[in-house]
């Protein structure tokens, strides 16, 4: 069941995950900003892949913000996320702060999801100890 609180929470969680990634990663690719390139030759990635990774993040999004197809939209945010972690390691940068900061944007945008959704709950129950 789906209290109005838990959906409303839900609700501003995704919406601030969407706005940070709009804000944070997908726009300055898509924009083209020296920022974006500038920070993915730092990462190793060569020059030019920077735009089709914003479009390719944006997709993810939009997945994820349509309700039919949210679950889908985290799944492969996820993916592109788990890359971005993968990339951080190769470049051997500081744990808690770039590595992990993929699984904390995860957590979040799956939190997000599991408040509004009932689906996602029944699929990823919270249970007390000794409970079914």
């Amino acid at each position: 069941m789906t209290t109005p609180s838990m959906l409303w929470t839900g609700r501003v969680l995704t919406g601030l995950f969407a706005l940070f990634m709009l804000g944070a990663s997908i726009a300055p690719k898509l924009l083209r900003l020296p920022v974006a390139e500038e920070t993915m030759a730092e990462l190793g990635w060569p020059a030019g892949y920077a735009f089709m990774i914003g479009i390719i993040e944006l997709t993810c999004l939009v997945l994820y913000l349509i309700p039919r197809t949210a679950v889908f939209g985290a799944v492969l945010m996820m993916a592109l996320l788990g890359g971005a972690m993968a990339t951080q390691i190769r470049a051997e940068s500081p744990l808690f702060s770039h590595i992990l900061f993929s699984l904390y944007l995860g957590l979040f945008m799956w939190g997000g999801l599991w408040l509004r959704d009932a689906r996602v709950r029944a699929l990823f129950p919270l249970r007390r100890e000794g409970g079914d």
